[in-house]
C-alpha cells in the first residue's frame, strides 16, 4: 500500500480472469465494493452513537454468475482456493469458516430473511488490504450481496443492505461489529463522508471535498500485528453495555457531554469511567466535525482528529506503539490532525495534510518507524469514493 490509490480496473480484470480460469465461462457481471476508513467516531457505533466514515478507492470485485442448483462456489485470489457449500452449510452459522464465511454469511442472511437466493459461482479479487482496519470483510460481503440481489432479482432495497450484511458478520461469522462498516461500504458517495446515526440508521452525505481545499488524506498502514484485537474489542463493547445499564440509559449515546461529569461520578470503576468518557466525548467530536465540514472549514477538523486519537490512546486504551508513532510523526511533519482509524490494536492511521506535503509527511513517518525499529509502514493518499456498485 504505497502511493496514490489505483483505479478499480486492474482488480476487476483479475476477478474476471479468475472466473474464466476456474469455471471455464464468462461471468454474468462484476460487482465492486470499497474499503472504508472512519474519519472520526471510533467505538461509538455499537453504542448507538454517531460515526463519519468514507469509502475508499480501494475495491473488492466479485465476478459472478448463477449456477443451476442451489449451491455456491467461491474462488479468491487471496487464498487461491475454491470453497463450495450448499444449503446445509449456508443455513448453519459457523459451518463455513475462514475467508469464505463472509460469502456464506451473506447467503445465510438472505435466506434467513425469506429471500430465494440463487446458486452462484464467484471469483473474488481485491485491493483492500486484509487486517489493516480498512474493512476488507465488509467489502466482500457488500460486493457479494450486490451480486446476489441482482442475479436473483431479489426485492431488497439498498437501504436495507447494510443491516443485512452486518447480520451476516455478527451472526454467521461471529464478529461483533456495528453497522458502520457496511453502511460506509454500501452507501458511500464520492467527495463526501457519510454521517450515520447508528441508532436510527439515518444518513446524511456531508461534503468532504479535500481536492478543492488543496488537501489530501494520508492513510498509513501501521503494519502492526493485531494484538488480541478480537477479544479486546469484545471486552470494550461489554464494558460499554454494562456502563449503560449502570447509568440507566439504553446506550452511552444517551449520555450527553453536558452531563458527563455527573454520569462518571455514578460509576465506581475507574476503567469504566475512562471507557465512558471516550465514547461520550467521541460522539461530540463527530458532531463538531460535521458542523465544521458543513461550514466548509475542512482544515479546522484537524484538532478534533488528534483529540480523538488521544482519547483512544488514554481512555479507551486501544492504540499500540506503531500507531502512536505514526500519529506523532505525522503531526510533527505538519499534518493538521491525525488519528488511528478502526477497532484498534493495529490497523491504519489517518493524517489530514496539504496535498503538496503528503509525500514529505509519509517520509517522516517512515523515518520515525526506522528509528524505532518498526517494519516500514505502507502509505496511500486517498479521496472519498463511491460505494458498492455494478461495474458492467
Amino acid at each position: 500500500m504505497t502511493g496514490a490509490a489505483a483505479a478499480p480496473r486492474d482488480v476487476a480484470a483479475r476477478a474476471t480472469a479468475g472466473f474464466r480460469q476456474r469455471y471455464g465461462a464468462e461471468p454474468a457481471g462484476r460487482w465492486a465494493a470499497p474499503g472504508r476508513v472512519n474519519l472520526i467516531g471510533e467505538h461509538t457505533d455499537y453504542n448507538d452513537g454517531f460515526v463519519l466514515p468514507f469509502a475508499l478507492p480501494l475495491r473488492t470485485v466479485v465476478a459472478a454468475a448463477v449456477r443451476p442448483d442451489t449451491c455456491w462456489t467461491v474462488w479468491s485470489e487471496l487464498a487461491d482456493d475454491v470453497v463450495e457449500f450448499g444449503p446445509k452449510e449456508a443455513d448453519e452459522p459457523g459451518r463455513v469458516t475462514g475467508w469464505a464465511a463472509y460469502v456464506a454469511g451473506v447467503v445465510w442472511a438472505l435466506r434467513a430473511t425469506g429471500h430465494a437466493v440463487p446458486g452462484a459461482r464467484f471469483a473474488i479479487a481485491s485491493d483492500v488490504p486484509v487486517g489493516s482496519g480498512l474493512s476488507s470483510s465488509a467489502a466482500i460481503e457488500s460486493a457479494v450481496l450486490a451480486a446476489l440481489v441482482e442475479l436473483g432479482g431479489l426485492d431488497l432495497p439498498a437501504a436495507r443492505w447494510p443491516r443485512l450484511a452486518q447480520r451476516a458478520e455478527n451472526e454467521y461469522v461471529g464478529a461483533p461489529t456495528g453497522i458502520m462498516d457496511q453502511s460506509a461500504v454500501i452507501r458511500g458517495r464520492a467527495g463526501h463522508a457519510l454521517f450515520l446515526d447508528c441508532r436510527t440508521e439515518e444518513v446524511e452525505q456531508i461534503p468532504f471535498d479535500l481536492d478543492s481545499a488543496g488537501l489530501a488524506m494520508l492513510v498509513i498502514d501501521s503494519r502492526a500485528p493485531h494484538r488480541h484485537a478480537d477479544g479486546e474489542y469484545a471486552s470494550r463493547r461489554k464494558s460499554c453495555e454494562e456502563a449503560a445499564r449502570s447509568l440507566g440509559v439504553p446506550a452511552l449515546r444517551d449520555v450527553r457531554v453536558t452531563g458527563l461529569d455527573a454520569a462518571l461520578g455514578r460509576l465506581s470503576n475507574d476503567e469504566t469511567r475512562r471507557r465512558v468518557r471516550h465514547v461520550v466525548t467521541e460522539d461530540q467530536r463527530v458532531l463538531d466535525t460535521v458542523a465544521l465540514l458543513r461550514a466548509g472549514r475542512v482544515r479546522d477538523i484537524g484538532p478534533l482528529l488528534t483529540g480523538s486519537h488521544a482519547s483512544m490512546r488514554d481512555d479507551f486504551e486501544i492504540t499500540v506503539p506503531e500507531v502512536d508513532t505514526a500519529v506523532e510523526a505525522a503531526l510533527a511533519a505538519g499534518a493538521y490532525g491525525a488519528r488511528m482509524t478502526g477497532g484498534g490494536f493495529g490497523g491504519c492511521v489517518l493524517a489530514l495534510v496539504d496535498a503538496s506535503s503528503a509525500d514529505a509527511v509519509a517520509a517522516a513517518v517512515t523515518a520515525a518507524y526506522a528509528d524505532r525499529g518498526f517494519a516500514a509502514p505502507g502509505t496511500l493518499t486517498v479521496l472519498p469514493a463511491t460505494g458498492a456498485t455494478r461495474l458492467d
